[in-house]
């Protein structure tokens, strides 16, 4: 029988002191019968610029991508 969960990519919205998106990511699943919209999230990005502090690391939304 398959599996009905599926492997995604959480990609960060995090942007770096110049603008540049991070690149940070995450690995996750989701159940693919349930869960038919894409999936979004606020975790921490640790290379994300924190403009309040000045220094790296915030909490920011991260949306799903497909793993290559």
């Amino acid at each position: 029988m398959a599996g009905v969960r599926e492997k995604i990519r959480m990609n960060s919205t995090g942007t770096q002191e110049n603008g540049k998106p991070t690149g940070y990511f995450k690995t996750t699943t989701k159940n693919k019968r349930t869960m038919t919209e894409k999936l979004e999230m606020m975790c921490f990005d640790p290379r994300a610029w924190n403009e309040k502090t000045k220094r790296n690391g915030k909490h920011v939304k991260f949306k799903e991508g497909k793993i290559k």
